[in-house]
């Protein structure tokens, strides 16, 4: 038993599901450490989660379209919507970690498996009976949190072409619960609770929503600047409400008449809320030039250098990796490390000393 062990608490339950035994025993014996341990074969995952299991880790190829979808019938339905889930990659490349995220996950581990790793993230994935009343607490933040967040997409996609007002209140009135949500859980978890959303555009604007407040939170930067930038991660891409669901959903794949139409939305954006009134300069100002470059390429400014402001180059940084991220099931996916060396080859169109800042985030979540 490693050092790490002996501190855990014991007496969680884990069911193991898994498509390649041969290869679970060694993890199997692992989890034994902090846990009692139940491996099945993914075909047995019953419907419903016994009353006292702790948690499920999931060790199957994620690459398989036929297990992932035997275990997506299961993982997804309401009895184990509210149970952690830790998902063993193969590797660090592909799709896979997306996909995991895809099915909820709480937490990826890699092989080859480091038992002192697995054991720290076992204890802050699966709590254990005496931590109970305080991942209750961690997930009352996290459902409030996602829900402040919706509301605000819901004012934003469906409300706001209809004619409805969208307020600086909206916004004010969910950026706490937002806040408190991933500061008392983490990225990791708000990144699986969101990715499951079924509409894309809501999806992108609560991943850029969590990447941008876990940086404001990494940095350490005072509160009332962490909520400038939750505030500007929930507008930014406000414009993309009156662009046709048909060019949002296929961005890749546009004609140059659709991808101008798509490039009008900072411009769209600005002018309702502008017109609206009430929203403080430097909102619009994200609004409008969340797609402007440092070295001049971006739109529809061409604005450069120091012409872009400090919360532009935050939004505009996470709105490119979020794009990288978490793409739609038909496109290319990037693993986090591969959409971080994007950002890096991008050179001087992002701010670089801000790129490196981020490092830690986008690696870490």
């Amino acid at each position: 038993m490693t050092a790490l062990a002996k501190q855990l608490p014991a007496k969680r339950r884990l069911l193991l599901a898994s498509d390649r035994t041969d290869r679970s025993h060694e993890l199997a014996r692992i989890l034994a450490n902090v846990a009692e341990v139940e491996t099945i074969p993914t075909a047995n995952l019953p419907d419903a989660p016994a009353k006292d299991l702790s948690g499920v880790v999931v060790d199957i190829n994620l690459r398989s379209a036929e297990t992932v979808q035997q275990v997506r019938s299961k993982l997804m339905g309401a009895a184990y919507r509210p149970m952690p889930r830790l998902f063993v990659l193969a590797d660090l490349l592909h799709h896979g970690a997306m996909q995991a995220w895809a099915l909820g996950a709480t937490d990826t581990i890699a092989r080859p498996f480091d038992p002192d790793d697995i054991l720290q993230r076992i204890r802050a994935a699966f709590p254990a009976d005496d931590d109970g009343a305080e991942a209750e607490s961690k997930g009352k933040a996290l459902d409030e949190g996602v829900a402040a967040a919706h509301a605000v997409m819901v004012k934003i996609f469906e409300k706001l072409p209809a004619g409805n007002p969208l307020t600086l209140g909206d916004v004010i009135k969910a950026e706490t619960h937002i806040l408190r949500a991933i500061k008392r859980t983490s990225l990791r978890e708000w990144l699986a609770a969101v990715g499951r959303h079924h509409n894309a555009s809501y999806r992108h604007c609560l991943f850029a929503t969590g990447f941008a407040v876990a940086f404001a939170q990494y940095l350490g930067i005072r509160e009332d600047d962490q909520r400038r930038l939750t505030r500007a991660a929930l507008l930014y891409d406000v414009g993309k409400a009156f662009v046709p669901a048909a060019i949002l959903d296929n961005p890749e794949r546009l004609s140059l008449g659709q991808h101008g139409i798509y490039c009008q939305h900072p411009r769209l954006g600005y002018d309702a809320l502008a017109a609206q009134g009430g929203f403080p300069r430097e909102m619009l100002d994200v609004v409008l030039h969340h797609h402007e470059m440092l070295d001049g390429s971006g739109y529809p400014d061409a604005l450069s250098g120091d012409q872009i402001s400090d919360l532009v180059r935050v939004t505009t940084l996470v709105d490119t990796f979020t794009t990288l991220v978490a793409k739609q099931p038909k496109e290319t996916v990037h693993t986090h490390a591969a959409a971080f060396a994007a950002l890096e080859a991008m050179g001087d169109a992002l701010d670089q000393r801000l790129v490196q800042a981020f490092r830690p985030v986008a690696l870490g979540g």
